[in-house]
Order: structure tokens, then sequence, then C-alpha cells
């Protein structure tokens, strides 16, 4: 099992110095908008990822007015007590560290604390681009294998030094085309590696996520999701070189896998496009409670599940089919925030769950 029994929060976002306790298995946290409920949640997946869920710089986590925080959190790890802590330092040098013995390299610690964010931001992994379905998918496989984030992070960098390399051409005027067939050797190991893993994973998972959408909607519906990449048609030796006048003109690389996608149709049309609020919401459910089995299927026990504010503009009926899949058919511990306190205290009182309650 996991469980985070207590945070302590130093200058992180409008946490100056607080200690919130957690031993129970369900926290609610409450309060008004702006007042830090997000905040708590975004502490949590530091531990978790290194990082924020809700911004790419570590410098917008820091309380205004100061130069670095401190987030420090008493875990339980398959019944063992272990301390986390995560550390800003004022010169911008992240740091962290489990039991004092800090980590060479963040990646490491990735998927030692499966962690699933359900927040409302998330609809843009439904309607927004192909990026956002890629962020997805790359979070989850890297909590699940090693390999698969490492030959991610060569991919990324090899893929940058070819964009910088086919920039260069353009601003100098000069064609090493040498150099950039060096480093086409260096990306294509790497971008088959996480193609592959990609294809073999979706093959189980997108059923999985159809499956626990019909179950939430409660109804028939033409639902399909397939994975769309190019290394599905031809070998990416094979496309780099048939695209590469194309790269040459506009200056970065039209092919590979960061430019795959997991396409969505309702019937035969895109189902970003004709979906009803409510079909969205769904899907986004089915996609992250499909994660989170896989998870604890993978590592044996259930991930942590942060839910943020995912009750507006829900019915009570929702709400409800919601809280008993996290709350009582799931075993992990669950986080979930809410502006209404009442009408979270009596969802969790109809459930019969112990739970906890912070209030801000």
């Amino acid at each position: 099992m996991l469980r985070i029994e207590s945070l302590a929060l130093l200058q992180f976002k409008n946490y100056s110095d607080r200690v919130f306790k957690t031993p129970e298995r369900v926290i609610g946290i409450c309060g008004l908008n702006g007042i830090g409920k997000t905040n708590l949640l975004d502490a949590i997946h530091y531990l978790c990822f290194t990082k924020s869920y809700f911004s790419r710089q570590d410098a917008t986590s820091v309380q205004q007015g100061k130069t670095g925080f401190r987030i420090e959190g008493q875990v339980v790890l398959q019944d063992k007590p272990e301390k986390a802590v995560c550390v800003l330092r004022e010169n911008g040098k992240k740091e962290f560290s489990i039991n004092g013995q800090a980590y060479d390299k963040f990646s490491q610690h990735i998927g030692r604390y499966p962690c699933v964010v359900i927040a409302p931001d998330d609809a843009s992994l439904i309607t927004g681009s192909s990026e956002e379905r890629r962020k997805f998918l790359d979070s989850l496989l890297s909590q699940l294998d090693a390999g698969y984030l490492q030959q991610l992070i060569v991919y990324t960098k090899v893929l940058q030094q070819r964009n910088s390399l086919l920039k260069s051409f353009a601003e100098t005027g000069q064609k090493d085309l040498s150099l950039l067939e060096v480093i086409d050797q260096q990306l294509i190991p790497a971008g088959e590696y996480v193609f592959n893993k990609r294809k073999e994973f979706l093959v189980s998972f997108l059923p999985a996520v159809k499956h626990a959408y019909l179950d939430i909607a409660r109804q028939q519906e033409e639902l399909h999701l397939f994975y769309e990449s190019e290394l599905l048609r031809a070998e990416f030796p094979e496309l780099l070189r048939a695209t590469r006048q194309k790269d040459l003109l506009s200056q970065r690389t039209a092919t590979g896998p960061h430019r795959d996608d997991i396409e969505i149709s309702m019937g035969k049309m895109l189902f970003r496009n004709i979906a009803s609020q409510g079909q969205r919401k769904s899907l986004l459910f089915a996609l992250k409670l499909a994660e989170m089995d896989v998870l604890q299927q993978e590592k044996h026990f259930p991930p942590l599940l942060l839910l943020d504010d995912v009750f507006e503009k829900l019915d009570e009926e929702r709400i409800a089919n919601l809280l008993e899949k996290v709350c009582i058919k799931n075993e992990g511990q669950v986080f979930i925030t809410d502006t209404n306190k009442e009408r979270l205290t009596l969802q969790l009182e109809k459930l019969g769950v112990a739970f906890g309650m912070i209030g801000l």
C-alpha cells in the first residue's frame, strides 16, 4: 500500500509554513476558490513526480516574495515508513531525496509513488491537441516502465538537437547532411523503442478505456479509440528519409513518435466535435480510471488519486457513482477538493467510508 501520512509545506505557493496530517484513506479538502486547495494537491504531485502538475516552471511554485520552497512528506510504502523531501534552493537548484538519500537523476524516482490526477483542465485531454494525449500516455508509461522514460528522455533530447541543426542549416546556408545522418542514427533507436512500447501497451489499454466509458455512461454508444502513428505504416528510417526535404524547408522534424496521437471518434465523427459535456467528462473519467487500474495491476498496490474540483457541473447521481468507484471499489488513498464542504461530507457519509476533512 501507499499512503501519505503528513505533509509539511514551507514557502510553497500560498503556504508560509503549514503541516497537514493525512492518515485517513479518504481525505476531503474544502474551502473557497483561491484559498489553496489545488496547491495542496500539487504538493503531493511534487512528491510523486518531482514537479508540478499545473505549471512548467518550479519558480511559479515559490511563495510570492520568497526565493525557494520545501515540501516534506511522511509516506508509508508497502508498510515501511519513509520521508520524501523536495527542495528548491535560492539559487534555483532543485533537490529530491528519500530518507535523506538524494537522487542523482529525478527520473529515478518516477513510478515509486504512482499517482493519478483528475483536474478541471484535464478536459484538454479530450478536446485539445495531440500533445495533451501524448503527455498523458507518456506519464502513465513512465510510471510503469523506467526504460521507457529513459528512452523518451533520449528521444526528446536528440529531437531538439536535430531541430536546432535544421534551423542552423537555414541560418548559415550550409547543410552538413552527414551530421544530420549521425543524429538520425541516434534518434531512430529511441524513437522505435517509444513507438513499440506505446503500440504494445495500447492494445489492451484502449479497450479498457472504452469498457470504463460504457460503464460510466450506462448506455451503448459507438465509441472508437485507436492509436495513430506514422510508424504503423512505414519504418522510422524510411520516414526520415522521405521527409528530409520537408524538414530542411520547415526547419523542424515532420515525422516520428512526437507526432503520435490517440484518436477518438463517435460513430464516424470526431468525438470532440459532437460529444456533449457529460460525454466528455465521462470519457475523461474513463481514461483516468483505466490508468488507475493499470498502475495497480503493475505495482500490486493502488496509486494515490487526486481529485480537484471534479464535482462542479456534475449531478448528484454522477457524483455518487464516481465516489463509489474511487472510494469503495478502489482501496488506494484519495484526496478530494471541493468548495462545498457540506456536499462532500454528505456524499462521503452516504458511502459509509471513514474519511478526514481539511478545512482551509
